[in-house]
């Protein structure tokens, strides 16, 4: 296995683009890539385009006529009428859509394969993370579930187990629905209550179908929740899950709109916990899946402030070189910024809390507390299927 960690990256990706006005502003990506390089991080990995997903891989997990629609509204944006979830508020149908989204697809494809073959220790493709996209549906921003496709691309490769973690704010719904049956996959979804958040699914029952019980795992946080109860969330959950699942490999989905600045959703979660938690995963890959680890984005729409420093503090865990929180922004990355949005952007890679990940025993159990309830509900609801204690 080669000791560098894997960047996926082509420029291209930054035609994933829903138009003006849409939350998910392409500029968060190339912004994030630019202070990638202001930290000179790109030559601590190696820089890697893959190839756009084939039709052949996008149906690992998607249907045929799902595919052949999105092609379809590709080629002619006028055309869509909300039928597959495309031409929708949520995923407006542009020119080039099927191009784009086989692309982002692709390097996450490209992350898994080079993971598996030992290619690289780990590897990260932050463009993705593309979720809520289902089988044969758009949905939440997502029009091919990158996710999704590397998890089944590991399987086609060979692995037995693959464990998904994914501490995006919004329920991991399209990875969920697309191993919902397979045993072979544990998917697991710490995330805000459905009752305040789209897309209204995540509940600490929905443990996985007939035959893969417990493969599904929830931990559904009540809104307002802060650093210490997400990390506490995570601590009690994820840890013990992996142990007992023994995953080959860990692909996990980092989106960034947990965070207390993002408009689209209402936890309070800061850059600081955000950068414990891709620590942890870092840990956690090479403790019980031998380093192999598939990192990706995701959601994050506060695109100045937030989605450019976490994802690089993620890249910088994945190259063994993380960023200190206190380190100062190069003033040439923040007046790119300004010359892309007019807005200012943040000094220091820091939001200035002091946090660490506790262990669940450490913290004690307050039985009147929403959150501690939220953690038994999750940990009743799956622990048994796994032979832990709830």
């Amino acid at each position: 296995m080669s000791g560098r960690a894997q960047l996926m990256w082509d420029e291209a990706v930054t035609g994933y683009d829903f138009g003006p006005g849409h939350p998910m502003d392409p500029v968060r990506l190339s912004l994030t890539m630019r202070l990638i390089e202001a930290f000179g991080l790109e030559r601590a990995v190696d820089v890697v385009a893959a190839k756009p997903a084939g039709d052949s891989t996008l149906r690992l997990v998607h249907r045929l006529d799902y595919i052949d629609a999105v092609r379809q509204v590709s080629a002619d944006p006028k055309s869509a009428d909300g039928s597959y979830g495309l031409g929708t508020e949520d995923d407006p149908a542009f020119a080039g859509m099927h191009e784009a989204s086989a692309l982002i697809a692709g390097q996450s494809v490209g992350a898994a394969e080079a993971v598996w073959r030992g290619e690289a220790a780990h590897a990260v493709n932050f463009a993705g993370g593309l979720h809520h996209a289902m089988p044969g549906s758009a949905s939440g921003f997502c029009v091919y579930n990158d996710a999704a496709l590397a998890i089944a691309r590991l399987l086609e490769l060979g692995a037995e187990r693959v464990a998904y973690v994914d501490v995006d704010v919004h329920h991991g719904d399209g990875v969920q629905a697309a191993f919902w049956d397979d045993p072979r996959v544990l998917t697991i979804s710490v995330h805000e209550h459905p009752r305040t958040l789209f897309p209204q699914t995540g509940w600490p029952e929905e443990t996985g179908g007939p035959g893969a019980e417990g493969g599904a795992v929830n931990v559904a946080l009540p809104a307002g929740t802060g650093d210490e109860g997400w990390l506490r969330a995570f601590d009690a959950v994820v840890p013990e899950l992996l142990a007992a699942f023994r995953p080959q490999a860990l692909v996990t989905q980092h989106g960034a709109d947990t965070h207390f600045e993002d408009p689209l959703a209402h936890l309070a979660v800061s850059l600081d916990a955000q950068r414990a938690v891709a620590e942890a995963c870092h840990e956690l890959a090479h403790e019980h899946a031998d380093g192999r680890w598939v990192a990706l984005g995701g959601g994050g729409y506060a695109i100045v402030d937030v989605v450019p420093r976490a994802w690089t503090h993620l890249v910088g865990i994945a190259a063994g070189r993380p960023v200190p929180p206190e380190t100062v922004i190069p003033e040439e990355w923040t007046h790119q910024v300004y010359a892309r949005t007019r807005q200012h952007g943040p000094g220091r890679m820091t939001d200035g809390r002091q946090v660490r990940v506790r262990g669940w025993e450490e913290w004690g159990y307050d039985p009147a507390d929403r959150l501690d309830q939220a953690i038994r509900a999750t940990r009743a609801a799956v622990f048994p299927a796994h032979g832990l204690l709830p």
